[in-house]
């Protein structure tokens, strides 16, 4: 459920490439996703559709211990739940059953702000209200389940993160009151809404709000490589609910993203109002863009599942990823499926499997900045990867390729150590920069 948007705007930022819109070459694709799953670095499924059409799709890996991944296989989406609950939400506006003016006392008065926080507010992530997965007692509970009388007991007790409307800034909590104001106004549950007034309209098949999950019913397990894919610990649904609960898979999320762009869903005024950005942020979506095309969607996280979605609406094209394990960027691996996909320039990433003990990554780790620039990179461990991260955006994995030396193929990025000096040059398009250890 946590926040992942800004990698392929760093990327995009980074690549001059021209756009070229060429025959898509999709045994290019099989490579990337073949590679990835060879060096246990993602395994994902991904579906690409154009004017409605399903024009692309395949899995790697495994959906569960013992079980191989097909294009058939559900996965958790995280947030791309959002989009789904936004949608419930100008629905119901469309039925004049809610107004986006609407305050958060209505239903819950005693949250914090609650009368200065508006439906609207909630939908552009303007709220104030403090994003409960960051708090210190997440942990504590989120593998069992949880009535919403828990939730708001916790979210009444949670501090505001700003005050409502002064500026934008990712919460959860937002899309979970939203879920449980879509049932108060219905009398339905969140499944049933999911249900009624999104797959069945669609003919959707393998959609759903899900439990706990199932292998026997083509349900993905979420998986972190450590020298062989163990589960990884499992969040119990009714914590994150109209913030991540949706199950699905890529080619339904395709079908979904049309579906609400091509009016099945809501209004036009409505999606509208869904597709204007308040800064990062639409009500439910996210903007993206590449070499000047325009695209909506979301994308998620939740245990060890990682999922994207994005809709250009000139080209009338829908890309889907879901993943359930791996350490390469599911935002990158969007960007590199739509370089191939529209013909640009793409070298399918070179891993080394060097491998380098803690020790031997604690070393590389720290702040580094530029006396010329504000800008800095904080170079931290995750999951025994080394990561690099600029000021305001999302970090990415380096790979090794040598001594004191890295890489980041999906941008041609090269980062040299000296740790004698406290430096590291990082490299792109055959220019270097140093900057210095704080």
């Amino acid at each position: 459920m946590k926040k992942t948007i800004s990698a392929l705007t760093l990327l995009i930022l980074l690549s001059a490439n021209a756009f070229a819109q060429n025959t898509f070459n999709k045994l290019k694709l099989d490579s990337l996703l073949d590679v990835l799953a060879a060096n246990n670095r993602r395994i994902a499924s991904v579906a690409i559709s154009q004017n409605g059409k399903i024009i692309y799709q395949k899995a790697t890996g495994i959906a569960a211990t013992g079980a191989p991944a097909t294009v058939n296989t559900k996965y958790r989406v995280g947030s791309i739940s959002k989009m789904f609950t936004a949608t419930l939400i100008f629905q119901l506006i469309d039925e004049g059953k809610l107004r986006l003016s609407d305050p958060l006392s209505k239903w819950y008065p005693k949250i914090p702000e609650a009368d200065k926080i508006t439906i609207g507010l909630m939908l552009k992530h303007r709220s104030g209200l403090f994003n409960f997965t960051n708090d210190s007692t997440y942990a504590t509970y989120f593998t069992q389940p949880q009535t919403e009388q828990q939730q708001i007991a916790r979210f009444e007790k949670l501090p505001k993160a700003f005050e409502p409307d002064t500026k934008s800034a990712y919460s959860n909590t937002n899309y979970v009151l939203l879920g449980f104001i879509a049932q108060k106004v219905t009398g339905k549950t969140y499944a049933q809404l999911i249900k009624e007034r999104i797959v069945n309209k669609l003919g959707l098949t393998k959609t759903y709000a899900g439990g706990a999950i199932n292998p026997k019913k083509g349900e993905a397990q979420s998986f972190k490589y450590r020298n062989g894919w163990p589960p990884e610990t499992v969040t119990d649904m009714s914590v994150p609910g109209g913030a991540g609960a949706i199950v699905s898979t890529p080619a339904d999320l395709a079908r979904f993203i049309e579906g609400l762009f091509n009016g099945k869903l809501v209004s036009d005024n409505s999606l509208n109002v869904m597709k204007t950005l308040n800064g990062n942020f639409g009500s439910g979506m996210f903007a993206y863009r590449f070499d000047g095309k325009t695209a909506f969607g979301h994308n998620g996280s939740i245990d060890a599942f990682n999922s994207a979605l994005a809709y250009f609406p000139d080209e009338k094209l829908a890309v889907a990823i879901c993943s359930n394990g791996g350490t390469f960027s599911v935002d990158n691996m969007l960007l590199a499926v739509l370089k191939i996909h529209f013909g640009q320039a793409y070298q399918l990433p070179v891993f080394s499997n060097i491998k380098l003990s803690d020790a031997d990554l604690t070393k590389y780790t720290g702040v580094y900045g530029i006396t010329q620039a504000a800008v800095k990179i904080t170079v931290a461990k995750k999951d025994a990867v080394l990561t690099a991260q600029a000021t305001g955006q999302s970090d990415f994995p380096l790979e090794p390729i040598g001594p004191n030396k890295f890489s980041f193929d999906p941008a041609g990025i090269v980062i040299t150590f000296n740790t004698e000096k406290g430096e590291l040059n990082i490299e792109q398009g055959g220019r270097g920069t140093i900057f210095k250890k704080e």
